[in-house]
């Protein structure tokens, strides 16, 4: 039976730890990732990635005794299964590898280090009481080498990472709104790379670039700069999943890093890029639910995400908990505050000549409000705080899409429960 015009739906959003159910017209197009399983034995794909990898020799055949060995892993702002992927890691060692001789890399890349509580959250007792485990740290410079150039990027690196005789990457891949997908060489650059690294490969040009975006890796400035640090600083071995809308693994790759990373991609792109006909005028958008929500910086992916399909002068609500704040730490709300609108921010991140952190968010964010309206539901900001970053702020996502509908009863409503899990494009 066809609904009327007036009808509503409940739908989910992906919100913080619990979800936001909303009531949204049946005529919206609601948008999610193809269907995903979940894997019935998590430890066995794992297990099985690394032993009949997609590219290069198993993990054991690289492994050598006495070797020092660094594993880089996700922070606290990704929701990599990290404790499953190092137990399988461990469980690949063991007999080969001292414990004493493993280091863990926490790949924050500019972000802050983790909390005591975060790193058990993250990682399990076992890992925390086996293994060294250590959060990079992109400003010391005495906890970096540096490596050269890598084309026209000043490389410098984690010495722990450096210096260590096998180098192992993990992570998770899912599409990337500047960097084509996550995981694989990421986890190298910027994942461990120093200041001057980073932001060389998040300058204004690169970003600025329209293949900088969802799902395009070659000829993309970003991701092709991210391949070549990897290629030319060496990666023993790595391994990758791809995750279900609960995070639960859905399926895992290993081996050399460019050619896994190459097959997850394919993967990732076939289960999360959908092809819509024509732009809507309202996009309902999340970031994903915690922890890829947890702050206001986080959640521009999941505006990036709805602006892929919005039309021109139409309007985003993206609902993100933010309980994080903006956060308080890095300069993404100095640069957002010391502009006056988002045309003013474009004007001075393309007049500057230096890239300073954080820029590359609120450049997209900017670009993002150049062309959309953009309104944000969230709990862990107060209204003033989110006018200040100049967004819009609403207390209920389903009055304000009524409202939205009252003034223009033919507009087209897309949305996105999952956010950036899904990546819909206009075909």
């Amino acid at each position: 039976m066809s609904a009327g015009p007036g009808d509503l739906v409940d739908i989910n959003l992906a919100y913080g730890s619990t979800g936001l159910r909303v009531h949204l017209p049946s005529s919206a197009t609601v948008i999610t990732p193809r269907p995903r399983h979940a894997a019935p034995d998590p430890m066995a794909t794992l297990r099985q990635a690394i032993a009949r990898p997609v590219a290069g020799p198993p993990l054991r055949d690289i492994a050598r005794p006495g070797q020092r060995v660094a594993i880089s892993v996700c922070d606290v702002t990704r929701p990599q299964p990290r404790e499953l992927m190092l137990l399988a890691l461990m469980e690949a060692l063991d007999g080969l590898i001292r414990p004493e001789d493993v280091v863990v890399l926490i790949a924050t890349g500019t972000h802050r280090a983790s909390t005591r509580e975060e790193r058990r959250a993250m990682l399990g007792d076992e890992v925390l009481a086996t293994w060294r485990v250590i959060d990079h740290d992109a400003r010391d410079r005495s906890s970096l080498v540096d490596l050269g150039t890598v084309g026209d990027v000043p490389v410098l690196l984690n010495r722990e990472w450096v210096e260590a005789d096998l180098r192992i990457t993990t992570g998770f891949v899912e599409p990337h709104f500047f960097a084509g997908f996550s995981g694989g060489p990421k986890m190298v650059a910027p994942g461990l790379a120093g200041i001057e690294t980073t932001l060389e490969l998040h300058n204004a040009r690169r970003i600025g670039d329209a293949r900088a975006t969802w799902g395009v890796i070659e000829g993309n400035p970003v991701h092709d700069a991210v391949r070549a640090i990897a290629a030319a600083t060496g990666v023993g071995f790595a391994l990758d999943v791809l995750l279900d809308e609960r995070q639960r693994i859905t399926s895992a790759f290993g081996g050399e890093i460019l050619a896994m990373h190459a097959a997850a991609c394919a993967e990732a792109r076939r289960e999360a890029m959908r092809a819509v006909d024509a732009p809507f005028d309202v996009v309902v958008t999340t970031n994903s639910g915690y922890p890829l929500d947890q702050n206001l910086y986080q959640a521009v992916k999941g505006m990036s995400a709805a602006a892929e399909i919005v039309r021109d002068g139409g309007t985003i609500v993206c609902a993100a908990e933010c309980r994080d704040g903006l956060p308080d730490h890095g300069l993404y709300g100095t640069l957002l505050h010391e502009g006056r609108s988002p045309a003013d921010i474009l004007e001075r991140i393309a007049a500057s000549p230096v890239t300073i952190p954080d820029q590359w968010q609120v450049q997209i964010q900017a670009r993002i409000q150049a062309r959309a309206r953009v309104l944000l539901r969230c709990d862990g900001l107060a209204d003033d705080a989110v006018r200040a970053a100049h967004l819009e702020p609403v207390a209920d996502v389903s009055d304000t899409v009524a409202r939205l509908v009252a003034d223009d009863p033919s507009a087209r409503i897309c949305v996105l429960p999952q956010g950036p899990q899904t990546i819909a494009y206009v075909a």
